[in-house]
């Protein structure tokens, strides 16, 4: 796995993926938590990075080698919020066939 520096807006995150489109969806998925907390369970502090106020600009970059740098790698934003988006929706279906639910 990579190291991937991730910024976009007011987000600098440091992720570690298979690939930059991975460290872009997990990027997506962080930010998204803080508007749309998605899991019940109360995270341990230590696990977690100081988050809030984060918000996306038009396009997320990654660099490999440190934040302000020019990108290895730019996405634009919309696209990768519509893919993160589509994955939670697939999960919801799965976690409902689980459950019995669906």
């Amino acid at each position: 796995m990579s190291k991937y520096y991730v910024e976009s807006g007011s987000v600098q995150l440091i992720i570690q993926a298979a690939d930059a489109r991975r460290a872009a969806l997990w990027s997506v998925h962080r930010v998204m938590e803080q508007v749309l907390p998605l899991v019940e369970e109360v995270p341990d502090e230590m696990d977690q990075e100081p988050v809030g106020g984060m918000v996306l600009g038009d396009a997320i970059t990654l660099n490999e080698q440190g934040f302000g740098r020019l990108a290895d790698t730019q996405y634009d934003t919309m696209d990768v919020v519509a893919e993160w988006s589509q994955l939670m929706l697939v999960l919801d279906k799965i976690e409902g066939l689980a459950r019995g639910v669906c």
